[in-house]
C-alpha cells in the first residue's frame, strides 16, 4: 500500500537550490567545446557568434536537489502489506523487517477458487467434515482440500482452525493438503485478481466471473436472496446474495457504501444480475477514487441536452440557464439511482407540466435501473393547494423514510410543479430539509425571495420580467425536452393545454396553441383542460395516471374520443346546476374606481362536496360576470366560513401583497394565502371573517383599473 510522500509532495526530492555553474563560472557561454556533442543548430549557432554552455543550457545556473530523506526519493510512502507501517526509505521490498521473519499465512477471500491457490503456499481453513481417510478443510466456502490421513498428527475438531500446506493440485481439481503448525505468522487476505468491469461493458461478460466497483444505491430483502443494486460511473446492476431464505446477507453493507463486488453475471427476466461471491466496502484512497469517477462522470451524464424552444419567447429563453439547471438536478437524480417525488397543482396547468417530466423521466429511470425501476424510484402526486401543504411534505417523508428502512434508498429529490415558490411552501420545505429531501421549483404564482435558501434550482418567470401567462404547462414541457428530447412529439400539444386551462393571455400562449392546431382545434384542448380539472377533483390525491392519459390523447386514442366529451358534458352539467344556485345570490356593488365588485356566499349559496369546488365555482360566476358586462372591470369575491377567493379582470390588484398588509393589519385572524397577482385565495380565522373581508373589500376598492 503506498501514499504519496508528504515531506516532498511526491517529487523524490527536497530543498532545491539554484547555484552557479561550476563549468561556464555564471557567464553562460562555453568555456570548451566537445563537437560530437553538438547539435546542427548549436553549431548554426556558434558559427553566427553564438553558442550556449552546454550544462545549463546558456542561463548560467544549475538546479541542484536532494534526495528525500523521509521516502528515500521514491516520492510515495510504502507501507507494509502485512502489518500496514511505513517502511524506511531503504528497505527493500514490501514488508517490514518484523513481517518479513515471520512465515506468511494466507487467507483466501470468498471470491477466490482453486486457480487462486499456490503450491507450496500455507492457508488458513476450517475443518468441514471427517473421513476414514482424512479431515476435508474449507479454505474458503468454495474451495474444499483433503489433509490425508498419514499428514495427521492428531484428529481435528470439525469447524477448527488449522493452518494447511498446499501439497498438490490434481487435474480433476483435488487439493492435497498437509497441516502445518506455527508459533508465529502473518495472516494476509487473498483477494481474487480480476481487473474491474464497467457495468455498461457487462454483458460481453455473460455467465463469467466479474469485478465491479461502485456505489450500494439500495438494498432489497426479498423472501429469498438480498438485492444489493451498485452504480458505476456508467449504469447500475443488481448483485443477489443468499444465505437463508429472507435472511439478510452481507449486513455489514449498508446504502451509500463504495463497495466492491466479484460473482458470476447472468441473466435473470431479461435482464443482467451479478450472483455475488464476495461484497466488500471499499476504503481511503481507493474508495475516494471510485467515487470520484462516478461523480465525475455522473456531472457529465447529467448536462441536459441542448434544444430549441417549441415557440420563440424571450422570457424562455431569459429562464434557460434556469431551467437547464432543474433539468440537470432531475437528470442527476435519475442517474445517480435518487428516488424522485413529482407534487403538482391538481389542475389542468399543474397536471400537463408534471405529465411532460413524468414522459421525460420514466424511460430514463428505466434506462439506469430497469424496466420495475419506475415502481421504485418516481412517484407523482398532486396537491389541492397552489402550494406545498402539510399534509403533502407528511405524506411525503412517510414514504420516503419507509423506503429508506426497507430498501436503503436515499432521500429522494423533490420536485414541485405549479407551486412551490410562495411563502406559505416554507414550512414544508423545513421539514424536508430536517430529512435531506432537495427541492426544485417550476411555478409560475408570484414568487417570494424567502424560498429561493431553501432549493436546489427555482424557475418563475417573474424572475425574467414574465408573469403568470408563461403557464408550468410551458415550463415544464421545455424541461421535459432538455431532460429527454425524444418525448417532443408526444408532448407538444401539452403547453397549449395548459395554457388553455389556465387561460392564458400572453403571446407565447397563442403560439403554443398554433403549433398544435393542425391536430387540435381551440375546443379541442379546452375540452381537455375541461376533462383534466373534473377528473382532479374526483382523484384527490391519487395521480390518476390512466386516465389523465386518456384524456390528453398518450393512451388509447378511442377511449380518448369517448372520454373526453363525456367528461366535458358531466362537468358542464355539474357547473350549470352550480350557477343556477349560486347566482341569483351574487351581491354587486360599484366601486370609486368605477369596478364592479361581484360577492357571494359560496358556502351557503353553492353546493358543497361536489364539482365544482368553491375556487372553481367563483372562477365560473366570473366568467359569467365578465360576459354580461364586457367593458366593465370586474372583481369577483367567492368567501366561505375561513376562505375568500378573488378573480379579477381589469383590475391591478395584488393578492399576495394585499394578504402580506392583511397579516400585519389583523395579525389574530391568522391570515395566509397567496397566488398570482390578480387571482388567488386567501385563508383566515373563521371568527374574524367580516373584519378580514371589510379590510379586504376596503384595498381591493383602492386597486386601479386597467382596462386594455
Amino acid at each position: 500500500m503506498t501514499e504519496q510522500c508528504e515531506a516532498c509532495k511526491g517529487t523524490g526530492y527536497i530543498d532545491t537550490s539554484m547555484q552557479e555553474c561550476p563549468d561556464c563560472k555564471g557567464s553562460g557561454k562555453p568555456k570548451s567545446l566537445d563537437l560530437t556533442k553538438m547539435t546542427e543548430n548549436d553549431l548554426g549557432s556558434l558559427l553566427e557568434g553564438g553558442g550556449k554552455c552546454q550544462k545549463c543550457g546558456g542561463s548560467g545556473t544549475i538546479t541542484v536537489k536532494q534526495k528525500c530523506e523521509v521516502c528515500g526519493g521514491r516520492g510515495e510512502m510504502v507501507n507494509c502489506r502485512i502489518c500496514g507501517q511505513p517502511l524506511d526509505a531503504d528497505t527493500q521490498g514490501d514488508m517490514c523487517a518484523s513481517c518479513a521473519k515471520k512465515p506468511l499465512v494466507q487467507k483466501l477471500s470468498p471470491a477466490c477458487d482453486t486457480s487462486d491457490l499456490e503450491i507450496g503456499m500455507t492457508y488458513e481453513g476450517v475443518v468441514d467434515s471427517l473421513a476414514n481417510f482424512g479431515a476435508f478443510v474449507n479454505l474458503n466456502p468454495r474451495t474444499r482440500g483433503l489433509a490425508h490421513e498419514k499428514h495427521l498428527t492428531r484428529t481435528p475438531e470439525v469447524g477448527e482452525t488449522i493452518f494447511v500446506q498446499v501439497k498438490n493440485i490434481a487435474s480433476n481439481g483435488n487439493i492435497d493438503l498437509v497441516p502445518v503448525t506455527l508459533q508465529e505468522y502473518q495472516l494476509i487476505q487473498v483477494e481474487k485478481d480480476i481487473p474491474r468491469t464497467q457495468i455498461s461493458k457487462l454483458r460481453d461478460h455473460i455467465s463469467k466471473l466479474v469485478h465491479i466497483s461502485g456505489e450500494v444505491i439500495q438494498i432489497k430483502q426479498t423472501g429469498g436472496p438480498t438485492i444489493f443494486t451498485v452504480a458505476d460511473e456508467t449504469g447500475t446492476v443488481p448483485c443477489a446474495a443468499f444465505e437463508k431464505a429472507g435472511q439478510r446477507s452481507y449486513p455489514e453493507i449498508e446504502s451509500d457504501m463504495i463497495a466492491k463486488v466479484v460473482g458470476e453475471l447472468s441473466v435473470r427476466n431479461s435482464e443482467l444480475q451479478i450472483e455475488i461471491r464476495e461484497i466488500r466496502q471499499m476504503w481511503g484512497a481507493e474508495s475516494a477514487a471510485i467515487k470520484e469517477e462516478i461523480e465525475s462522470a455522473l456531472d457529465e451524464r447529467s448536462e441536459p441536452h441542448e434544444i430549441e424552444f417549441l415557440v420563440e419567447s424571450q422570457i424562455l429563453e431569459a429562464l434557460r440557464p434556469k431551467m437547464r439547471l432543474v433539468a440537470k438536478e432531475i437528470r442527476r437524480a435519475i442517474f445517480h439511482s435518487r428516488p424522485i417525488v413529482l407534487r403538482h397543482h391538481a389542475d389542468a396547468d399543474g397536471i400537463t407540466s408534471a405529465i411532460a417530466i413524468e414522459k421525460a423521466v420514466i424511460p430514463l429511470i428505466q434506462e439506469v435501473g430497469g424496466s420495475d425501476a419506475g415502481y421504485h424510484f418516481y412517484r407523482r402526486s398532486p396537491s389541492k393547494a397552489p402550494f406545498y401543504e402539510m399534509v403533502d411534505i407528511t405524506r411525503d417523508i412517510s414514504f420516503a423514510t419507509a423506503d429508506n428502512e426497507r430498501h436503503g434508498q436515499k432521500m429522494p429529490l423533490v420536485l414541485l410543479m405549479d407551486n412551490g415558490s410562495t411563502e406559505e411552501d416554507v414550512p414544508a420545505m423545513l421539514q424536508a430539509k430536517v430529512y435531506g429531501m432537495d427541492m426544485v421549483v417550476v411555478d409560475h404564482h408570484h414568487p417570494d425571495d424567502v424560498v429561493d435558501q431553501y432549493l436546489l434550482a427555482h424557475v418563475n418567470p417573474a424572475h425574467a420580467g414574465g408573469d403568470f401567462g408563461i403557464t408550468t404547462g410551458m415550463l415544464g414541457t421545455e424541461i421535459a425536452r432538455m431532460i429527454n428530447p425524444d418525448v417532443t412529439e408526444e408532448i407538444r400539444h401539452l403547453p397549449a393545454v395548459s395554457a388553455v386551462g389556465d387561460r392564458s393571455e400572453a403571446p407565447e400562449a397563442t403560439k403554443y396553441i398554433e403549433l398544435v392546431a393542425s391536430r387540435y382545434s381551440l375546443d379541442d384542448l379546452k375540452d381537455m383542460a375541461m376533462a383534466l380539472d373534473y377528473e382532479a377533483f374526483w382523484l384527490r390525491f391519487n395521480e390518476g395516471k390512466g386516465i389523465t392519459y386518456d384524456v390528453l390523447n398518450m393512451g388509447n386514442l378511442k377511449r380518448h374520443r369517448e372520454l373526453v366529451p363525456l367528461l366535458v358534458k358531466q362537468a358542464n352539467e355539474a357547473i350549470e346546476r352550480q350557477l343556477e344556485a349560486s347566482l341569483p345570490s351574487v351581491k354587486t356593488q360599484e366601486l370609486p374606481s368605477g369596478a364592479l365588485m361581484h360577492v357571494l356566499d359560496v358556502e351557503n349559496f353553492a353546493h358543497k362536496f361536489t364539482f365544482p369546488p368553491p375556487g372553481k365555482t367563483s372562477g365560473e360566476v366570473h366568467d359569467r360576470l365578465c360576459h354580461k358586462y364586457p367593458d366593465k372591470a370586474i372583481v369577483t369575491l367567492g368567501y366561505g366560513p375561513d376562505f375568500a377567493v378573488l378573480r379579477s379582470r381589469g383590475v391591478l390588484m395584488n393578492i399576495p401583497q394585499m394578504v402580506r398588509e392583511l397579516q400585519e393589519e389583523i395579525p389574530e385572524a391568522s391570515i395566509n394565502g397567496g397566488g398570482h397577482l390578480v387571482v388567488g385565495s386567501i385563508k383566515f380565522v373563521g371568527g374574524l371573517r367580516t373584519k378580514v373581508l371589510a379590510k379586504l373589500a376596503e384595498k381591493i376598492g383602492k386597486a386601479e383599473v386597467g382596462m386594455g
